[in-house]
């Protein structure tokens, strides 16, 4: 299960509150931090994020979640796999160590069994109204989806249907391969009205188009993750003139053909618990109706099931495919939207496309993506890399991809992936469209070609290389920092993390430096800005990134940039890896990198028409018309985070584009060197609030974008001359370190290390070995003892 995808703010965010300690928390002791077990095929944010992760083959779910119900004690659970059968055991043991207080999860694209099984595991512990409850779904139709797709498409062959009007889908691109509603088979219908934002795949093949609204242009209402109602209301006027799908379904009434939108939705939760127009205007203020909550319903888990034998993985091939949905783009409906195209795959950094992911050992079993000319004459040896590297670009080999019988029409390319489990192949869904738009069109390959009803996620498959390459857009090796050991990233283990952090706790002690420092005290000056970023809390999800691009400005630069290392964006989240196996890491590790505001900026230095300065408040400033794009601050910034503007990527003449910008934010054209600003525009404006009450900025006054954007609350900003702030209490946390500290930059960005709350049972326990390593270094142990970091 993926419980950080998708939607899940809120279980991302209770997820986080046992994971910090120390003053991030607002207390000395270290509390009791919860753990994660991960059971997956593809790597996610939750497995990269677990303490131990198993990697197993879509196949051997059933028989692993049976495994787990049979230790836990399951009454009639049995179970034939055995491969990890100590993993299991010791999970399983934690589990029932913890009754009442764990929590077991089945993903949404697993089988009625696992989630069967899911539901009995947490019976059994205890778990049911405790960390697990159970309310009545909020699709009130009892009919499966895929039933109902199959039902429509037998009504169509057989000359039923002659009015079909489709809202908000588009089934001629996303519907399975067996029940494809394609233009032949639509074409039987005799009149189709298609209701979307925009003129997709579906829409081509309608006599009647609808143009419908944003949500952010209509009156609706919706439910929270327990089922509490908010009223939405729309946020600007219809740009183009577009119906709802209230609109579209009120056509259908006896009368009031032409209701108003606010009205529909008003009139309904009228009869509904909003009974007069005071309750109506309070609703719509705070956001929610109260008292909406889905009621808990007391259910039993039936246990028939347990005695049916597993299901093999359906289809004929040597390989097992399993197929998701894009973390960006999801299953095609973000596609034409440029900022999540740009944005980089959390795990692999790609972006603009979607790939085949295979292990490395799959990868040199099957002759994919290995050593090639070009790498063996850069010194590196036959067999040793997966990726051929050539100019910046990444290369990768294109093969033909079977499934359920059916295959792909457009050529695949493979990227390895570690911890990917071995004769797997996992395929991703949301590209390959022709109507997405400008932004969206022709990129990829179309996973919906292949996927069936009845194979929906995974079953068996094929690959064959064509003998053919492609370049494929990654960032993650963009903006390398120089590798300096621990002063990049740290992590401790649970239990120790408190003494460690303490021994290797960074002081602010810097060496004599030739230049004046400046005086940030209270008779100088109110505010001394700074950030804290909780490397324990942060999961990688991008949410951060995105906000910054959306609060600043930054322009969307294309496929064809990003492979020349030149994305825009402020913020970045590297990614790392940990352990000595490609093929099975011990973990990945996320970190935020953004502009620094050191305080001794070597960018300064170098710049040779003043055009990057310091502020009074220590902000590190950029005064973009005097830059004149010598680029030598990037030249000489350790931690690679400024960016250049090669182009003019803004279009500064479209009006919706216009509508689009932040206009507190200057845009900026050709030429010019920019980077993160604390949002500085943010800052402004509470220092003039402030100013205009006589006061001082109060703590939490001023948040960032991205601090406002993260769901597990990892950032943190404010001002380090208050003594009562968060953020200066948690430059004080033991956690705290800064990168590449020993440069003396004084960046006033500073990290709290993560933390593995490992279980010492567990046949993947593996202790943090830098943290000898850095004693040695500090003559507290034998040199002999370190290792690597």
């Amino acid at each position: 299960a993926d419980i950080f995808g998708g939607n899940n703010v809120r279980y991302l965010k209770d997820f986080s509150k046992s994971r910090k300690v120390g003053h991030s928390e607002g207390h000395e002791a270290a509390p009791k931090m919860n753990r994660l077990y991960s059971v997956e095929t593809t790597l996610t944010l939750t497995g990269a994020k677990a303490d131990h992760r198993l990697a197993v083959k879509p196949s051997e779910m059933v028989e692993i979640a049976k495994a787990v119900a049979k230790a836990v004690g399951v009454a009639g659970a049995t179970s034939t796999y055995a491969d990890k059968d100590k993993w299991i055991e010791v999970m399983a043991k934690d589990l029932v160590a913890h009754k009442g207080k764990s929590l077991v999860v089945a993903g949404d694209n697993q089988s009625p069994v696992v989630h069967a099984l899911a539901h009995a595991i947490n019976a059994t512990l205890g778990n049911v109204n405790q960390t697990v409850s159970y309310t009545d779904v909020f699709n009130p139709s009892e009919v499966l989806q895929a039933d109902g797709l199959k039902e429509l498409v037998k009504d169509i062959d057989a000359g039923s249907v002659k009015l079909l009007t489709i809202i908000g889908g588009n089934p001629v691109y996303n519907t399975p391969a067996d029940v494809k509603l394609n233009p032949e088979r639509l074409g039987k219908v005799a009149t189709r009205v298609h209701v979307g934002n925009t003129l997709d795949e579906t829409g081509e093949h309608c006599q009647w188009h609808v143009n419908g609204k944003h949500f952010l242009e209509m009156w609706s209402d919706t439910r929270a993750f327990d089922g509490t109602v908010s009223i939405v209301q729309p946020l600007v006027q219809p740009l183009y003139d577009g119906k709802s799908a209230h609109e579209i379904v009120q056509l259908f009434a006896k009368e009031n053909h032409e209701k108003k939108e606010i009205d529909i939705v008003k009139d309904y939760w009228k009869t509904n618990g909003l009974a007069d127009e005071k309750a109506w205007r309070k609703a719509v203020h705070d956001g929610s109706v109260v008292n909406t909550a889905l009621p808990a319903k007391t259910v039993t888990a039936g246990t028939a099931f347990l005695s049916q034998p597993s299901a093999p993985a359906t289809g004929s091939g040597a390989l097992e495919i399993s197929i998701l949905p894009d973390p960006c783009v999801y299953d095609g409906r973000y596609t034409n939207n440029g900022w999540l195209q740009e944005l980089p795959n959390p795990v692999n950094k790609i972006t603009w496309e979607n790939v085949a992911l295979v292990s490395p050992k799959t990868a040199e079993n099957l002759k994919l993506n290995q050593s090639r000319e070009a790498d063996q004459q850069a010194g590196g040896a036959e067999g040793t890399s997966f990726i051929n590297t050539k100019g910046g670009n990444l290369f990768s080999d294109l093969v033909e991809v079977t499934y359920q019988g059916g295959k792909i029409s457009n050529k695949v390319p493979v990227w390895v992936q570690p911890g990917q489990p071995d004769d797997v192949i996992t395929i991703f869904l949301g590209y390959g469209r022709t109507k997405a738009g400008r932004v969206g069109n022709g990129l990829g390959y179309n996973a919906y070609d292949v996927q069936r009803s009845d194979a929906m996620w995974f079953g068996k498959g094929d690959v064959a290389k064509t003998g053919t390459t492609a370049t494929v857009a990654s960032t993650q090796t963009h903006f390398n920092m120089e590798d300096r050991e621990d002063e990049i990233l740290r992590t401790f283990d649970y239990e120790n993390w408190e003494k460690d952090a303490k021994e290797l706790h960074q002081h602010d002690e810097y060496p004599k430096s030739m230049f004046t420092p400046y005086d940030y005290s209270k008779e100088v000056t109110k505010n001394k800005w700074g950030m804290s970023i909780d490397l324990n809390s942060c999961v990688g999800c991008n949410a951060c990134v995105v906000a910054c691009q959306s609060e600043n400005n930054i322009p969307v630069v294309g496929k064809d940039q990003v492979e020349r290392s030149r994305e825009m964006h402020w913020m970045r989240i590297d990614a790392y890896y940990e352990g000595d196996d490609v093929n099975s890491p011990d973990a990945l590790n996320f970190q935020p990198m953004l502009c620094q505001q050191c305080e001794q900026a070597p960018c300064e230095l170098v710049c040779p028409v003043h055009a990057t300065v310091h502020s009074a408040e220590g902000l590190n400033d950029m005064v973009y018309n005097r830059c004149i794009g010598t680029r030598y601050c990037s030249n000489n910034c350790p931690y690679k985070v400024r960016r250049f503007n090669f182009t003019l990527y803004q279009d500064w003449d479209t009006p919706q584009y216009k509508l689009m910008r932040n206009p507190e934010v200057t845009i900026r054209s050709r030429g010019v060197m920019e980077k993160c600003t604390y949002c500085t525009q943010r800052i402004s404006a509470a220092r003039i609030e402030a100013e205009k009450d006589g006061r001082e900025v109060r703590d939490g006054e001023v948040v960032t974008a991205c601090e406002a954007a993260c769901p597990t609350d990892a950032i943190v900003f404010g001002n380090l001359n208050d003594e009562n702030s968060r953020v200066k209490k948690l430059r004080d946390d033991h956690r705290r370190y800064m990168v590449l500290n020993s440069l003396n930059n004084q960046p006033r960005t500073t990290y709290l290390a993560g933390i593995r709350n490992q279980n010492k049972e567990m046949p993947d326990y593996k202790p943090q070995q830098w943290v000898k390593a850095k004693k040695a270094e500090k003559g507290e142990t034998k040199k002999s003892e370190g290792a690597s970091h």
